[in-house]
């Protein structure tokens, strides 16, 4: 066996042999090099193979394989930088061969392991967010707690697979560099100068692979209105390495979609509301303006219900499958928005539109960025400045994904997790289950309905996200694997049921306004830069004196807030760009705002403006779940990219406050 190893190892190279003498360590890494193109290569055609459907030319094959080749030769001379300079220092010094050797086993060796790990674990990836591996896959790494239990739980075959793809290739790898390491060499120093200033010159070369005045990067290799036949010309460690630098920099909407002025940002932006400019008198906030509440009573509590990645397509009064037959019922009920799309694909950016009302960026959510930790807008600081109790219920862990901080410092007075929970009768990957998270809910609810002052409270759900984890014998089962999705909704539009059943005989019921709304689709997928019909989700108000009614009005989830304060009787100055959807918006104010990893979608009607990095606008009609190429709209395109350009703006110079 290990006979056939070597000659494996040995036999693509033996060729070349004739250079080992000559290069003397640089063989090495040109053997690495040229054994990771191969592995990444294959890996990619494995992908194409896989997505085959959706590669519907000869030509986005071809531009796959020719761009992927790019970027890998960029990523494989970016990790070889550091080995090729110090392994030209030791050849001329003719010194330090030992430290060679053991520095260029570790980082070679690991350098492979890492490429194939990240490519064997992309299928699973890509099945969860038809994506590549990039900054949510840092994100959800940071809490190991949290996601090794769900991996544990959902994922057992492909841990089994990753980890012995990891063992196999880190051995493969060590025989690899044994057979092709070539401490000593025969050559003249001219050949010496000449071989290693031509690596060098390659290397460096290899890894900007361009000769304009930008480096390679994931816009230079964008080719398709198919998100994911983009990310099959990277290499997952190539995205997840772009992920942490745009992370690290927290680049602004400018830097992916062009420059622009403030003042042609606010204009542009004070005039897509319903407001006069008249209105927006505060120039440090300056789209701060007062909104009169609709409802002029005794101030409501408001209480809202974030469900967990329930998108529209598994909703029955949405036309999705038959799985919430207690959210159908509450559809007819209350106030139902049949035409409601998020702003994003993740909580904490359900979270930024539904309580603090902010606009998408491509940056990651205010929830986690530094400057909005304190003093940034959220409906919950400004019920708290007028008088109201404001508190967070969540089954898990409330430090997950920065929440507890962000919402500590901005206005939630009371925080109650699970880990101050009457009871748990069943504790899943993320915490309690949505009964058990209700059952605490309803003790809060009816604790606040006895003190004296309006309370605000939020509470998440988490049953609904892999693995799926919930009680038994609670539903009959849609699919005959109990641990799937459907099921999973199934099991939270249960629990929603009995808790909103017990609410309606509670003291609190009456003085209540409640909003049943989904954070985002879960597995946003789909053949365009942007899978609108992915966006659309539930959204229903309901209390004692919501009139019953189906709304087919476009709204944004950042147009909810500014809705909820009129209904319960809110008034004062926000920055919220939001309608209030109690009054009559005219047709050409209507819009919803997506983002999608680095693509960013304005709705107006049935037109869909995308923007994407560093590339022209591209204009659609939206039709029967399909976007339609049409003519270019100057007008909606500076409106689109004046919105996505807001919000870095507002962030940066705390104009959200």
């Amino acid at each position: 066996m290990k006979n056939i190893v070597k000659q494996v190892i040995k036999s693509p190279f033996s060729k070349l042999s004739i250079f080992k003498y000559q290069l003397g360590p640089l063989w090495t890494m040109v053997c690495f090099f040229i054994l990771a193109i191969v592995a990444l290569s294959i890996c990619r055609v494995s992908l194409m193979i896989w997505q085959a459907e959706r590669i519907s030319t000869f030509n986005d094959g071809f531009k796959i394989l020719i761009n992927g080749l790019r970027v890998d030769i960029s990523s494989i001379s970016y990790l070889l930088v550091i080995p090729v300079i110090l392994s030209t220092i030791i050849m001329f010094l003719n010194k330090g061969k030992s430290l060679l050797y053991w520095f260029l086993r570790i980082w070679l060796i690991t350098m492979i392991t890492v490429l194939m790990y990240m490519e064997v674990i992309t299928p699973t990836f890509i099945l969860e967010y038809d994506l590549r591996p990039n900054r949510l896959f840092i994100e959800y790494i940071i809490y190991p707690k949290e996601v090794l239990s769900m991996l544990w739980t959902g994922y057992k075959i492909e841990i089994l697979l990753s980890s012995l793809t990891l063992f196999s290739v880190y051995k493969f790898s060590t025989h690899f560099f044994k057979s092709h390491w070539q401490a000593h060499y025969q050559t003249t120093i001219l050949f010496k100068c000449v071989s290693t200033s031509l690596v060098v010159i390659l290397i460096f070369s290899g890894s900007r692979s361009s000769l304009g005045h930008r480096p390679l990067n994931p816009a230079m290799m964008a080719f398709s209105t198919d998100h994911l036949l983009n990310d099959l010309t990277l290499n997952s460690t190539y995205s997840v390495a772009c992920a942490i630098k745009h992370m690290l920099n927290e680049q602004s909407s400018e830097e992916y979609y062009g420059k622009m002025s403030n003042e042609k940002v606010i204009s542009l932006v004070q005039n897509s509301t319903v407001f006069t400019e008249t209105q927006f008198k505060d120039k440090r906030h300056p789209t701060s303006s007062y909104r009169q509440a609709s409802y002029q009573g005794k101030p409501k509590n408001l209480v809202i219900l974030l469900q967990e990645s329930l998108g529209a397509r598994y909703v029955g009064a949405l036309g999705g499958l038959p799985l919430t037959p207690n959210l159908d019922n509450l559809m007819g009920e209350g106030w139902n928005f049949t035409n409601l799309y998020a702003t994003g694909t993740r909580s904490v950016r359900g979270i930024e539109a539904v309580i603090t009302g902010f606009t998408p960026t491509p940056a990651r959510s205010v929830v986690k960025l530094d400057k909005s930790q304190e003093n940034f807008f959220t409906i919950a600081g400004f019920l708290a400045n007028k008088g109201y109790h404001t508190q967070f219920i969540y089954g898990g862990e409330s430090h997950f994904d920065n929440m507890k901080r962000f919402f500590l410092g901005n206005g939630i007075q009371e925080i109650v997790d699970s880990e101050s929970f009457n009871k748990i009768d069943f504790k899943g990957s993320w915490g309690a289950s949505d009964e058990d998270l209700y059952d605490q809910a309803h003790i809060e609810l009816n604790k606040l309905a006895k003190q004296k002052q309006p309370f605000f409270s939020l509470i998440f759900t988490s049953s609904n996200h892999s693995p799926y984890e919930f009680p038994d014998d609670k539903i009959t089962l849609y699919d005959d694997e109990k641990n799937t999705r459907n099921n999973a909704v199934k099991y939270a539009d249960y629990a929603l049921g009995e808790f909103l059943e017990k609410a309606k005989k509670s003291d609190y019921w009456k003085d209540t306004i409640f909003l049943v709304v989904a954070d985002h689709d879960s597995r946003v997928a789909g053949a365009s830069l942007v899978p609108i019909e992915h966006f659309k989700i539930p959204g229903v108000i309901l209390g004692e004196n919501i009139t019953p009614r189906n709304d087919s009005r476009l709204i944004s989830q950042i147009d909810l807030a500014p809705t909820l304060l009129s209904l319960i009787g809110a008034s004062g100055r926000t920055p919220m760009l939001g309608h209030d959807m109690t009054t009559d918006i005219p047709k050409d104010k209507l819009r919803a705002m997506m983002q999608y990893d680095k693509n960013f979608a304005y709705m107006k009607n049935d037109s869909v403006t995308i923007l994407q990095p560093q590339k022209a606008p591209l204009h659609f009609a939206y039709l029967q779940k399909q976007l339609k190429a049409k003519e270019h709209n100057p007008k909606l395109a500076l409106e689109a990219k004046a919105n996505v350009i807001f919000g870095s703006k507002a962030y940066q110079n705390r104009w959200y406050q």
